[in-house]
């Protein structure tokens, strides 16, 4: 009787649940199912219709099926589902903050990776123009080959004043699809590697926890290494501030993320088979891991271990990744956290990455923040709209802009000293949409390393 019950009711309340995703079934990439998948979850979805405001993926299927000749789902042509599926960039958001329908709940909706299974099918079967597929692959390739390559001296120069040069991104955008008012990664040879290396060494007592071991390997990811690290660096100071043994993670490749997100799940697989022997002998050698983009953590504590259920060493590290302020509060807890700062801060509009907030750790930037004398932090919780890659293809860059407007207007409201994000990509996005005297900081633990005079 009472499963009766709740097969019955309208939506849930409970804490939502991430069942594996079974991309090697033979199931996965069956175009009828698939469409029969997408069919069932678009009808909740125009029933529904709380997600509107996340990501362009709603007001497109909304619009399909408003102007059918049905005015349901079954007058939308199948072809057009993948309209639906280029706009979504697995931020997330939907299942973890809106969606009233995912497991537990008996119709068991998960929409994020329904549109990854769509992008699987769709590399697959190599639907995208070769225009796309290239322009795609370069664009998920950055962290291992563009950034990499872009990291050698002389070059690293050339190529930034190349992607600042007007007549040739104007080439790429027709070129490749890259849009020419797009602001791309810098490349920079002084890397974070680089930088450790000339780190004083540093042997504090370590001290451990009941969550943390007091001794950190930083995932730099490609990322910082290559294009921001002074935010490796800054975390790397904070952690060390704070008495935490800090070293840096010497051979990695790629998280994953950018390749997750096209769909291309071979190679996810390849760069897990690359990096999890690697994090399994940090941990084993009784490190945790921290990396200061949120998408890095996320990949490892959710995505890998959903798409690997059976991998024991995918399971481990998904115990051991953090983010960085995850890991301050949980440090803060054993009153361990380092409260002695130097230099006052007053307004600081924050904007909370979503791929941070889907890791269902709570509020965590903010409370560290607020330690500092004098903050006063207004929390942003939409999207940037940046994703990675759909902020800089030539068809997506003005919806991103469009989806970057409502954090603008309220950083403005607030009218801040600093604008902050967990997400270096998102914190520049909606930097360029800013302007007057509002300082832009790419991380907030760079704000926590200014704030501890360090």
């Amino acid at each position: 009787m009472a499963e009766k019950i709740q097969s019955s009711r309208e939506g849930g309340v409970d804490a939502p649940t991430r069942l594996p995703v079974p991309w090697k079934e033979p199931d996965f990439f069956d175009q009828k199912k698939l469409d029969e998948e997408l069919y069932r979850t678009f009808e909740i979805c125009h029933g529904c219709r709380r997600c509107v405001s996340l990501c362009n993926s709603y007001p497109t299927l909304f619009d399909l099926i408003d102007e059918s000749p049905t005015y349901d789902i079954d007058g939308v042509d199948t072809k057009d589902y993948n309209k639906v599926v280029d706009e979504c960039y697995m931020c997330d958001l939907c299942y973890q903050t809106k969606c009233p329908y995912v497991p537990p709940h008996p119709w068991a909706l998960d929409f994020p990776h329904l549109m990854l299974r769509a992008k699987a099918k769709k590399l697959k079967d190599k639907t995208d123009g070769l225009k796309t597929r290239l322009r795609n692959s370069l664009l998920s390739n950055s962290g291992d080959v563009a950034l990499k390559y872009g990291a050698i001296p002389i070059v690293d120069i050339t190529l930034n004043k190349i992607n600042d040069t007007k007549i040739i991104r104007k080439t790429m955008e027709s070129a490749i699809g890259i849009h020419a008012e797009a602001t791309l990664p810098k490349f920079t040879s002084n890397t974070l590697k680089k930088r450790f290396n000339k780190m004083p060494a540093q042997n504090p007592e370590v001290q451990t926890t009941e969550n943390t071991t007091g001794k950190v390997m930083v995932f730099g990811t490609c990322y910082c290494n290559y294009s921001t690290p002074d935010v490796g660096e800054d975390l790397i100071k904070v952690l060390q501030h704070n008495n935490i043994q800090t070293s840096l993670i010497k051979e990695e490749k790629c998280c994953g993320m950018p390749k997750f997100e096209m769909g291309d799940l071979e190679a996810v697989e390849k760069a897990m088979k690359y990096n999890v022997p690697r994090l399994k002998k940090v941990i084993d050698s009784g490190f945790d891991i921290i990396a200061a983009v949120p998408s890095c953590v996320l990949m490892f504590k959710q995505e890998l271990p959903l798409l690997f259920p059976d991998n024991k060493d995918v399971q481990l590290i998904k115990k051991h990744m953090f983010d960085p302020f995850e890991y301050l509060s949980l440090r803060e807890k054993s009153s361990l956290f380092n409260e002695n700062f130097k230099n006052p801060f007053n307004k600081i509009s924050y904007q909370a990455a979503c791929h941070q907030r889907v890791q269902n750790i709570g509020p965590k930037t903010k409370e560290i923040l607020s330690k500092i004398p004098g903050a006063e932090i207004d929390v942003i919780e939409r999207c940037s709209g940046h994703d990675g890659t759909y902020a800089v293809k030539k068809e997506s860059h003005k919806t991103s802009l469009k989806i970057r407007k409502p954090v603008v207007n309220k950083v403005k409201k607030f009218d801040p000293s600093v604008f902050s994000s967990d997400c270096p990509m998102a914190s520049k996005h909606v930097g360029e949409g800013l302007e007057g005297d509002i300082k832009i900081t790419i991380h907030p633990i760079s704000i926590l390393k200014e704030a501890y005079g360090i």
